[in-house]
C-alpha cells in the first residue's frame, strides 16, 4: 500500500469491490513477479490514480486483519500529475483527506506505524 502525502493531505482510493470492513484504503496491490514492494506500490499508484510518485520509507508489514492478505505499507511523495480515477473499473473515487478525516474513511483504525508516520506529516 503506497501512503502518499503531497502538503498535508495523504491520498486515498475508495474501491469498487468492498473487502470486509474496508471501503477506503490507500492505494495498492499486489506485486508482480520479480517486483519489490516499494516498486510495486510507486506502480499502483500510476495505475489506479495516474499520479507519480517517489519512494520515500517502508513504514512496515502486517497480514492484514480483515482481508488475511500480508501488507507492505510505502511511504511515498507526489511528485507529478493530478490524482484521479484512472483505473475505473478498480477505484470508484479517489479523495485527498486530511489527518481529521481519517476516522470518517477508515473508522476501524489505521496499522500503528503508518498512523504515527502520518501523525508525525500532517498537519492537524
Amino acid at each position: 500500500m503506497a501512503v502518499v502525502v503531497d502538503s498535508d493531505r495523504v491520498l486515498m482510493i475508495r474501491r469498487r469491490v468492498q473487502e470486509g470492513r474496508l471501503s477506503w484504503a490507500f492505494p495498492g496491490g499486489k506485486i508482480e513477479p520479480g517486483e519489490t514492494a516499494e516498486a510495486a506500490a510507486v506502480r499502483e499508484v500510476l495505475e489506479e490514480t495516474g499520479l507519480t510518485v517517489a519512494l520515500a520509507t517502508v513504514l512496515g508489514q502486517r497480514v492484514h486483519p480483515d482481508t488475511g492478505r500480508l501488507i507492505a505499507y510505502v511511504a511515498c511523495a507526489a511528485v507529478s500529475g493530478e490524482a484521479h480515477v484512472a483505473a475505473p473499473e478498480e477505484v470508484a473515487e479517489i479523495a485527498w483527506a486530511t489527518l481529521d478525516d481519517i476516522p470518517r474513511l477508515v473508522p476501524h483504525g489505521l496499522f500503528k506505524p503508518v498512523q504515527d508516520y502520518l501523525d508525525g506529516v500532517l498537519d492537524d
